[in-house]
C-alpha cells in the first residue's frame, strides 16, 4: 500500500478519542467544518484547492489487516476497539465549495457530516489535503495576479518538501492559473501540460555551446527552448539567431530561448534586440531563477520583454506564507450546537452555509455567513460532494477549476487583486447564527455551573 493511502496516517489522539468513543457508545452524527480562522499577512483572499484528493481519501478509506496487528501490538487499545477499526468506513456527507473558489477568514470551505468516529478520525489528513493545495494555490494566483498574460510553469518539484507535496503544488498551482509544469509525473496524474528546457550540465558536457544548441534541436519532437546564461548570454543569444535561420531548411524551429540567471531585465532586452535584429520575433524569451510574485510584477511593471515563467522554490513552499491557520472543528454533534470559545480561536456554531452577493456589475460585493438553510439572497458556495460516502459532485476537469478561480480573481475587488495588503473582504454573520451562538454560551456555561461527572 502507498503510505499515503493509509488509514495511520492521522495523529494518535484521533485514535485515542475514537477508543473513548467506542467505549462510551458515542456514536451520534456530528457536524465538523473546515476553515481558515484569519488570513495571512500578506493574503487578501485564498482560492480552495484539494477537495478531489479529500474525497479520494474518504471513499477508500479502511484499515489493513497488518495495520490492525501493528495497532493491537502497541498495547494502547483493546482487542474490541481493534476490531472495531476494522469494519470502520467512512459512510457520511460532505458540502464542500467547489475547488477554485475564491474564499475568506472564517467560511467554511468544507462540512462533514458523519457518526462521531468516523467524523474525528478524518481531520488530520483532511486538513493536511485541503490546507496544503489551498496555500499553494493562493500563492501561485498571486502570481497569476503580478504577470498578466504571461505563461507561467511551476518549476519546483526538486525543492518541494517531499513526492506528494511537488505533485499537489503542480496540481494547485495549475487550478489558479499557471499553464503547465516541469513534474513529468504529474502531467501523467493530472493530465497537466508539461514544460521543460535544459540544464547547464547539458550545455557543459559539450565541448562547444552551439553544439549543444544543434544536438538538442535535432533530437527534439516537441518545442525547443534553449538555455543561454552558460556561458556569455549575449553571445548564446547571437549563436541562437544564427542557429535558427540554419535549421529552418530542415523543418525545425526554435521556439525559445530560456534565462536562469544575471539581471533577467538587461538580458532579457539585449536578447530581444539581438533576435528581433536577426530577423527572429518568433522566438520567445522564457526566465527562470528565484521568481516570485513580487520580483515577476517587477519584470512585467518594468517591462521586461519576457513571455514566460517558470516558477520554483518560492511557489511550492509558499516561501512568504509555508502554513494557513485552519481548522477543523465540531459545530454540532447530536443534533445540538457546539462551539469552542477559546481566546482568539472562537468558532460558530452549527452546520452554515456561506452565501455570495454580488454588485450590479457581477463583482464581489460582501459574502454572508448563515446557518444553512432557507433561500438568501446571493449563490450559496457550500455544495453537495458526497451523500451517505457516495460522490454526487462530478469529477472536473482541471479546466473548469482553473476558469472557476480565472472567474472568482477578476470579480475581486481591485484593491483585493493587489499584492499589497487591503482593507479586508466583508463577510457579514447573520443574526440567526450569532443567536445559536449565544444559546449554545448559554447552555455551556450553565451546564459547567450545575453540572457534575459520575
Amino acid at each position: 500500500m502507498n503510505p499515503i493511502d493509509s488509514a495511520l496516517l492521522t495523529d494518535l489522539y484521533q485514535l485515542t478519542m475514537l477508543q473513548t468513543y467506542f467505549d462510551r457508545g458515542m456514536r451520534e452524527i456530528a457536524v465538523f467544518e473546515l476553515f481558515v480562522r484569519r488570513l495571512p499577512p500578506r493574503r487578501n483572499f485564498l482560492v480552495a484547492a484539494g477537495l478531489e484528493q479529500a474525497l479520494d481519501y474518504l471513499e477508500t478509506l479502511h484499515f489493513e489487516d497488518d495495520e490492525l496487528r501493528w495497532l493491537a501490538d502497541r498495547g494502547l487499545f483493546t482487542r474490541d476497539f481493534i476490531d472495531e477499526l476494522a469494519a470502520l468506513r467512512f459512510t457520511g456527507d460532505v458540502d464542500a465549495m467547489p475547488e477554485g473558489t475564491v474564499f475568506f477568514a472564517e467560511e467554511p470551505i468544507l462540512r462533514v457530516v458523519a457518526p462521531l468516529p468516523e467524523a474525528q478520525l478524518v481531520e488530520t489528513r483532511l486538513i493536511n489535503l485541503l490546507s496544503f493545495q489551498t496555500m499553494i494555490a493562493s500563492k501561485a494566483a498571486r502570481c497569476v495576479l503580478a504577470a498578466p498574460g504571461r505563461l507561467l510553469v511551476d518549476f519546483g518539484l526538486r525543492r518541494a518538501h517531499g513526492a506528494e507535496a511537488g505533485l499537489l503544488a503542480a496540481r494547485a498551482a495549475v487550478i489558479a492559473g499557471f499553464a503547465g509544469t516541469s513534474a513529468v509525473l504529474a502531467g501523467s496524474r493530472f493530465g497537466i501540460p508539461l514544460y521543460g528546457t535544459m540544464a547547464h550540465s547539458y550545455v557543459q558536457a559539450h565541448d562547444e555551446e552551439v553544439a549543444a544548441f544543434v544536438d538538442f534541436a535535432r533530437t527534439q519532437s516537441g518545442p525547443i527552448v534553449l538555455l543561454i546564461d552558460t556561458y556569455d548570454t549575449e553571445a548564446a543569444a547571437a549563436e541562437v539567431a544564427r542557429l535558427a535561420t540554419r535549421l529552418r531548411p530542415e523543418g525545425l524551429r526554435v521556439d525559445g530561448v530560456r534565462l536562469d540567471s544575471g539581471d533577467l531585465a538587461d538580458h532579457a532586452r539585449k536578447v530581444r534586440r539581438i533576435l528581433d535584429e536577426a530577423g527572429h520575433p518568433e522566438i520567445a524569451i522564457f526566465a527562470s531563477g528565484n521568481l516570485d510574485e513580487w520580483r515577476l510584477q517587477e519584470l512585467v511593471r518594468g517591462g521586461a520583454p519576457i513571455d514566460g515563467f517558470g516558477v520554483g522554490t518560492d511557489l511550492v513552499t509558499s516561501a512568504d506564507c509555508p502554513s494557513l491557520d485552519s481548522a477543523y472543528k465540531l459545530q454540532e454533534y447530536a443534533g445540538v450546537g457546539r462551539r469552542k470559545r477559546s481566546e482568539g480561536k472562537s468558532t460558530w456554531p452549527g452546520r452554515k452555509q456561506v452565501w455570495r452577493v454580488r454588485d450590479r456589475a457581477g463583482g464581489l460585493d460582501h459574502d454572508v455567513l448563515a446557518l444553512e438553510g432557507g433561500a438568501r439572497e446571493g449563490e450559496a458556495l457550500l455544495q453537495p460532494a458526497m451523500r451517505a460516502a457516495r460522490r454526487v459532485m462530478a469529477r472536473a476537469p482541471l479546466e473548469e477549476m482553473k476558469r472557476r478561480a480565472s472567474d472568482g480573481m477578476a470579480s475581486l475587488p481591485e484593491r483585493l487583486r493587489a499584492l499589497e495588503r487591503a482593507e479586508p473582504y466583508e463577510v457579514r454573520v447573520d443574526d440567526g447564527l450569532r443567536r445559536l451562538a449565544a444559546e449554545v454560551d448559554a447552555r455551556t456555561t450553565a451546564a459547567a455551573a450545575g453540572g457534575s461527572v459520575e
